[in-house]
């Protein structure tokens, strides 16, 4: 029997950070999460369509117990702001979501200086991660679902000296490849870190396959070119919902039987139920997620010190 929404085990009592919550995948991941009766920290950029998709959850479940939080991924000031106004909110945290991202982005940089794909996709949910992690380690078994793409497969030059795109020419799809093979490496290091260091944290990855979101029509309106276009259309032609899309990120947050270190994945790679996958033995090279840490640590400034955060 395939894995669905109804699969969701009862949330109540639970607290749920998504980020990117107020549309797309998230937004559906709110949906689920409230439905099921978790508390839900929506994290947004926009406040306005945050509170826009606050309104229809509830109009859809009255007594959905959900709150919205300003969070902008592209600035470390931000992160911390955002971070610091849950955790004095909330003593525990059982879900954290990293779901938010932006796609195949004309060349530009953050607030702090970071390549936008890296900086939002990645270095901002690393930060934010580090931060909560205390929080996930008071719940007991709590997780932390990071979201990967099947772009990673087209990351281009894998430089992890070079993470910004500096000393190369920036091509869009390349770089946003590479955000997400990152996000895949972080979350597979993160758990390696979890469990040497004897946390009950887990950390999972989550590929949602080829959804239709507001993340396509955006990239067309800001990359203008066939290229897009036609992955659009792609995406529409034999694309999946963003609802369906969004289950392989709550089938690795809610599934009791979901391990950490795993990819939860569509059945047919760009769409379907959700399936434990495979991850390829070159996009998991010890060497290669270390030096991400190292990186990443180096660029937002902190040492993320898993024990020490998880309490050992």
């Amino acid at each position: 029997m395939a894995w669905s929404a109804r699969d969701i085990p009862d949330q109540s009592g639970r607290v749920a950070v998504v980020t990117g919550g107020n549309g797309g995948l998230g937004l559906e991941t709110v949906r689920e999460l409230a439905r099921k009766g978790a508390h839900v920290v929506m994290a947004a950029r926009n406040l306005d369509k945050a509170a826009r998709a606050q309104a229809e959850v509830r109009s859809e479940l009255p007594g959905a117990a959900i709150e919205v939080r300003a969070l902008d991924l592209g600035s470390l000031a931000s992160v911390r702001a955002f971070a610091g106004e849950v955790l004095e909110a909330h003593a525990a945290i059982d879900l954290l979501f990293a779901n938010a991202g932006v796609m195949a982005t004309p060349g530009g940089t953050t607030a702090d200086g970071f390549e936008t794909q890296f900086g939002v996709n990645h270095l901002g949910h690393f930060d934010l991660t580090r931060l909560l992690l205390p929080a996930l380690h008071r719940a007991g078994a709590g997780r932390v679902v990071t979201t990967t793409s099947t772009a990673r497969f087209a990351a281009g030059p894998y430089d992890l000296d070079d993470p910004h795109h500096r000393r190369r020419r920036y091509e869009p799809w390349e770089a946003y490849g590479y955000a997400k093979l990152a996000n895949l490496q972080f979350a597979l290091e993160l758990d390696r870190r979890l469990r040497a260091a004897g946390s009950r944290v887990a950390a999972l990855s989550a590929d949602p396959g080829l959804s239709r979101t507001d993340l396509q029509p955006t990239t067309v309106k800001e990359l203008p070119g066939w290229s897009q276009k036609l992955a659009a259309r792609m995406v529409r032609w034999i694309g999946q919902s963003a609802a369906a899309g969004a289950l392989d990120q709550l089938r690795a947050g809610t599934d009791p039987s979901a391990e950490g270190g795993t990819l939860v994945r569509p059945r047919w790679i760009v769409r379907g139920a959700p399936v434990v996958g495979g991850i390829g033995a070159r996009l998991r090279r010890p060497a290669d997620l270390e030096k991400l840490w190292h990186v990443s640590e180096r660029e937002i400034g902190e040492a993320f010190d898993v024990p020490a955060l998880a309490g050992h």
